[in-house]
């Protein structure tokens, strides 16, 4: 969707992105206190996301909540195109997906879309985006989430599977369908024209798996919401129910306060998973948005702009103390905390998760065949 000042498509995010002109012209429903706090009930505890409403946006949500409150299952499904290593804005509706299975013991299916990324990307061959494909999917089980539960779909291995599924939603969708919701031209390779059925597919998985209707709900940025807009639509003409979904807010960019982080705003602005301490710091140091003033006099006198500052709106994602994060806001705001400081604090959080992490990733290598699953 492109909207005066901001674009937002499962191919692009630019611009500063109005959240609120977004549910209107997605469609979608607004998450409510009322449902954050059935979720924190059914969990048990809290999470900083949901809190800090970087989960804002919902499809079907209450339909949801009210089935499982009378004993009705659901299945989790999101996922990964894998073009390159995962940054550190993929990781946000995963972080939190963790979170709804433990909450709700739900089994995750997760897709990992090499096939679309190798349609979509002339310089990545389908050699290249199987191999990332494997590596993205170490970056999700590193989150600690449980092999008994956790189905991994890389789609060129699951492709048997997915294909059945597939046909039967193509079959409901039009190519005039296919260009309005995605843009697609008569220059789109007919490959892309097809590609959305088979991102539906593992929408229908739990329910062919388990041999009864099982809802799925997908934690996702907004801008995948597209894809989901046509599973909805197909899902009752094939004897589904609809799946809901659950919206997160992008991470920012690094470089301002517009957009979202991403490999498009460059490898040197972009933290991966895989950087080392040396290397986010660098980053994070010389390309994050300053909310400061010019000079030190300035801002200890006037204060800095912690919402358009980005290493504190990283910290808004990254830091789950919410006494910690308020005490940073207001030293920042008063001119007690420098820029370079407040930079210096998301440098230790990220690194602090990041050593975490890429210990556990490693761990994990030889157990990836425990969560895939494969014709």
């Amino acid at each position: 969707m492109v909207v005066d000042k901001f674009r937002v498509t499962p191919w692009e995010v630019s611009g500063e992105v109005d959240y609120n002109r977004l549910i209107e012209e997605f469609g979608t429903k607004p998450l409510t206190d009322a449902q954050i706090k059935k979720i924190e009930q059914i969990a048990g505890k809290s999470h900083h996301m949901l809190r800090r409403r970087i989960f804002f946006s919902h499809r079907e949500l209450d339909i949801l909540l009210k089935e499982y409150e009378s004993g009705q299952k659901f299945a989790l499904y999101t996922g990964r195109g894998p073009s390159g290593n995962t940054h550190m804005g993929h990781i946000i509706p995963w972080i939190f997906t963790k979170y709804l299975q433990d909450a709700f013991d739900a089994p995750l299916y997760f897709q990992i879309t090499d096939d679309e990324k190798f349609l979509c990307k002339p310089d990545l061959s389908l050699e290249e985006t199987n191999k990332l494909a494997y590596e993205n999917a170490l970056d999700l089980i590193a989150l600690g989430f449980d092999p008994k539960k956790t189905f991994i779909i890389v789609d060129t291995d699951y492709a048997k599977s997915l294909y059945k599924i597939a046909i039967q939603v193509a079959k409901k969708v039009t190519a005039s369908t296919a260009k309005s919701v995605f843009g697609f031209t008569n220059e789109t390779n007919i490959g892309m024209y097809f590609w959305p059925a088979l991102q539906a597919a593992p929408c229908f998985v739990p329910s062919i798996r388990e041999g009864k209707n099982v809802r799925t709900l997908i934690p996702a940025a907004i801008d995948q919401d597209p894809y989901w807009r046509i599973v909805r639509d197909v899902a009752p003409k094939l004897g589904y129910l609809k799946t809901a979904a659950i919206h997160n807010v992008f991470l920012p960019a690094l470089t301002g306060p517009t957009g979202k982080m991403s490999t498009s705003s460059g490898q040197h602005a972009t933290v991966f998973t895989t950087d080392d301490e040396k290397t986010v710091r660098k980053k994070i140091m010389k390309y994050a948005f300053s909310g400061g003033r010019d000079t030190v006099e300035e801002h200890r006198k006037l204060g800095g702009n912690p919402d358009i500052d980005s290493s504190y709106q990283w910290l808004r994602f990254f830091e789950e103390d919410d006494e910690k994060l308020k005490q940073v806001y207001l030293d920042y705001k008063s001119g007690k905390l420098l820029s370079g400081e407040l930079k210096q604090i998301l440098v230790d959080k990220i690194n602090g998760f990041l050593k975490i992490h890429q210990k556990k990733k490693e761990e994990m290598r030889g157990r990836l065949d425990e969560f895939l699953l494969k014709d």
